[in-house]
């Protein structure tokens, strides 16, 4: 059992953090980010091509990771790659020792840098996890044999904030039922929505992370709502934000309260900084979900 899947079973609050590879092939700078991470977080998901941006392929970055001492979470999403290709990253990504793979659609391409893309989603989300279970098992999607068998932990996503709850917790049994080991979510800002959330999660017995968005300001706050499926800022938050001498720190604070309740609700909190990488240890600290740290202003 990899690391990451016996932190989930068992201990203290899982804590997760994003980062994106670069549009280019130095690394550098990522990973510094990584290493200041590396004693506070216990993985650090690398996302593909976030919101149809074209980027460098997250296996690289991934097993960077995997190099200095980090566990990351290998996000695979059906957009770009068909199902032979899907399996072929997830075998290549399992013989560099990434083990942990996130399951996503992934967004339209219309909405990133290279809008005249042909998206390919030879496989639904369920498929692709499918694929993940039936390779653990020995066998790729068409059932034939493998010579040997990766040992892979395959997540998904959940988004509290769904328009229609109901349907999304009908796609999180689904999920379950493909293979999925954990979930992470959507962020959520509204205490009453994350109360309610937890209610609907009980029994399910698979680790959920909640999601955690440190907000910048009133006018990202705003863009969010607008922009991000799910994802609800209360008018209550933005008017801290705008009111705030310095919003950054308000929104430092907000992220750090949310996280605080979502780890006593959930197995843990998954942080999506969007650019405040470095703010992190400073999250999780008034959450008291990490050693106090030195400010990364």
């Amino acid at each position: 059992m990899n690391s990451l899947a016996k932190r989930l079973r068992s201990g203290p609050s899982v804590v997760t953090a994003e980062l994106n590879p670069p549009k280019g092939v130095d690394l550098t700078a990522v990973l510094s980010i990584a290493e200041a991470l590396r004693p506070i977080v216990d993985a650090i998901n690398v996302t593909d091509s976030h919101a149809a941006v074209m980027s460098q392929m997250g296996l690289a970055l991934a097993h960077r990771l995997v190099d200095i001492g980090v566990q990351p979470v290998f996000q695979v999403s059906c957009r770009d790659r068909n199902r032979i290709a899907l399996q072929a990253d997830l075998l290549a990504a399992a013989a560099l020792g990434v083990t942990n793979v996130l399951c996503l659609t992934g967004d339209d391409p219309k909405a990133g840098d290279n809008p005249e893309t042909k998206p390919v989603f030879d496989l639904d989300v369920m498929a692709l996890l499918e694929a993940v279970t039936a390779l653990r098992n020995g066998r790729d999607l068409a059932g034939n044999q493998l010579k040997d068998a990766p040992d892979l932990l395959p997540g998904a996503v959940v988004n509290p904030g769904a328009p229609d709850l109901d349907k999304e917790l009908r796609r999180m049994d689904e999920k379950i039922a493909a293979g999925a080991a954990f979930f992470q979510t959507q962020a959520v800002f509204d205490m009453s929505l994350l109360d309610r959330f937890a209610k609907s999660v009980e029994g399910r017995g698979v680790p959920v992370l909640m999601g955690v968005i440190i907000p910048k300001s009133a006018r990202m706050a705003r863009w969010m709502t607008q922009n991000l499926p799910g994802v609800q800022v209360p008018d209550a938050l933005i008017n801290e934000l705008e009111s705030a001498p310095k919003p950054g720190e308000r929104g430092v604070q907000i992220a750090a309260a949310l996280a605080r309740e979502a780890a006593v609700r959930f197995r843990g909190v998954h942080v999506m900084a969007l650019g405040w990488e470095r703010r992190i240890p400073e999250v999780l600290e008034l959450a008291g979900l990490a050693a106090p740290v030195e400010s990364s202003r």
